[in-house]
């Protein structure tokens, strides 16, 4: 049983940071993109991932 929390604890972290570099992208993106377009793109893929619980 130990492996197998041990296997779930890695699979959690490895998803929280790509989650994290999931969003550092897309923020950077919406900051720094030479078109308005996708600065605007990046904007929205921004809102779904980090929606927030009301």
């Amino acid at each position: 049983m130990s492996t197998v929390l041990q296997h779930t604890a890695l699979i959690t972290a490895a998803s929280a940071v790509w989650y994290a570099v999931a969003v550092t992208v897309a923020a950077v993106t919406a900051v720094a993109a030479r078109s308005d377009a996708r600065r605007r793109d990046a904007r929205e893929v921004l809102k779904v991932l980090v929606r927030r619980s009301r």
